[in-house]
C-alpha cells in the first residue's frame, strides 16, 4: 500500500513538472505565458502611467502663461511688431551717436601768414588748449594740361563731353585765386612738376587733342596747416564758431 502511494506522489510531481514547463503545450495543457503578445491588448490606458520620484510624488510639470487674448478686431501677431521696432529704433541712435563720437585726425589748409595770424585768434577764444596746432608747411606747385579758356561754362560743358567722345577725361578748372583767369577751362590732368605735364600733352595729338597746353594750376605755397590731432562730436561742433576763419579751406582727414 505505501508502495503505491510513492508511485502515486512520483507521477503526480511528473505530470505537474511536464505542464508548468510547457511539456504538454501541444495537448492543449499549459499554463499562460506573460510573454504573450496578446495580453497588451489587455492594458488600459497605458498612456495615463507616471513614473514616481524617489518620494512617491509625481511633479507637476510647470505650465508657461497663456498670451493675453488680443482685442477684437486685430490680429494678434501684429502686436509684438511695436515691440521689435522700438527696440531697434533704441539701438540704431546708439550705434549712430558712437560713430559720430569716434575720434579722428584733421586737418585743414595752407594758410598764408595773414590767415593763419586770424585763425589762430579765433582758435584761442572756441578751442581747448592743446586741442590743435597750426604746422609750417609747403606744398609744391601744381601744374596742369589745359583747354580753354571758353566763352561761357556752357561752351566748356560742350567741350568737355565732345573729349569724352574721343576717350580723354576731363574736369572743369575751379576759379581758385589761383586759376580764376583759366575759368572756364578744362584740366586733361595735374602734374607735380612741368616736365610731367609736358610729357602728357605730347601725347595728346594721337588722341585727337590738338589744343591744349600747358598752365600753372597752383603755384608753391609756403604757409600753416591746421591739425586737430583728436576730433570728437563736441569739438566738431566748436569748430563752427571759427568757420569764417577756415577762409573755405574743406576740414580733410590726415595724412
Amino acid at each position: 500500500m505505501l508502495r503505491a502511494l510513492v508511485v502515486l506522489l512520483v507521477l503526480v510531481n511528473a505530470a505537474y513538472f511536464a505542464w508548468s514547463h510547457g511539456l504538454l503545450a501541444a495537448y492543449g495543457a499549459a499554463p499562460a505565458s506573460p510573454s504573450e503578445p496578446q495580453r497588451l491588448t489587455q492594458q488600459i490606458k497605458p498612456e495615463q502611467m507616471r513614473i514616481l520620484g524617489v518620494d512617491g510624488i509625481t511633479q507637476p510639470q510647470p505650465q508657461p502663461p497663456a498670451p493675453a487674448p488680443a482685442p477684437a478686431g486685430t490680429n494678434a501677431t501684429p502686436a509684438v511688431a511695436p515691440a521689435s521696432l522700438a527696440a531697434s529704433a533704441a539701438v540704431a541712435p546708439a550705434v549712430s551717436d558712437t560713430a559720430a563720437a569716434a575720434p579722428q585726425c584733421l586737418q585743414a589748409g595752407v594758410f598764408t601768414l595773414k590767415q593763419a595770424a586770424a585763425l589762430t585768434t579765433a582758435l584761442l577764444g572756441a578751442l581747448p588748449a592743446g586741442s590743435w596746432v597750426l604746422e609750417s608747411t609747403l606744398e609744391p606747385a601744381r601744374w596742369i594740361v589745359y583747354m580753354g579758356r571758353y566763352a561761357s561754362l556752357e561752351a566748356a560743358i560742350k567741350k568737355r563731353g565732345e573729349l569724352r567722345g574721343l576717350g580723354v577725361a576731363s574736369e572743369l578748372v575751379k576759379g581758385t585765386p589761383f586759376t580764376g583767369g583759366l575759368a572756364p577751362g578744362l584740366s586733361l590732368g595735374s602734374f607735380e612738376t612741368e616736365d610731367q605735364a609736358a610729357a602728357e600733352l605730347a601725347l595728346m595729338p594721337r588722341r585727337g587733342v590738338k589744343t591744349a597746353g600747358i598752365r600753372l594750376e597752383r603755384p608753391e605755397q609756403r604757409g600753416k596747416r591746421l591739425k586737430l590731432p583728436v576730433v570728437n562730436a563736441a569739438l566738431l561742433g566748436s569748430l563752427e564758431s571759427v568757420k569764417a576763419q577756415l577762409e573755405g579751406k574743406a576740414l580733410e582727414a590726415c595724412v
